[in-house]
């Protein structure tokens, strides 16, 4: 659920290829994400998980797993 959902925001975000948003993708290096997308990232995920992910948190969401594990740890409810 939480991946899959991930997944889906990453695409219409940023408008990558499905195939693209593999767990070990970079953001910035393999997705070509910038610092706004970064910030427009974080606050859809906040909004759909209903969570608050600390700044320090959100800078260390390299990857795609990175953010599951993040999201994870807010949401211990949902399925990765």
């Amino acid at each position: 659920m939480i991946t899959k959902q991930v997944v889906n925001i990453v695409v219409d975000l940023l408008g990558v290829d499905e195939e693209q948003v593999t767990p070990d993708a970079m953001l910035i290096e393999d997705l070509n994400a910038d610092s706004l997308d970064a910030v427009e990232l974080a606050m859809q995920l906040e909004e759909y998980f209903d969570i608050k992910v600390e700044d320090t948190e959100i800078e260390s969401m390299k990857t795609v797993i990175d953010i599951v594990g993040t999201i994870k740890r807010y949401r211990p409810d949902l399925e990765v």
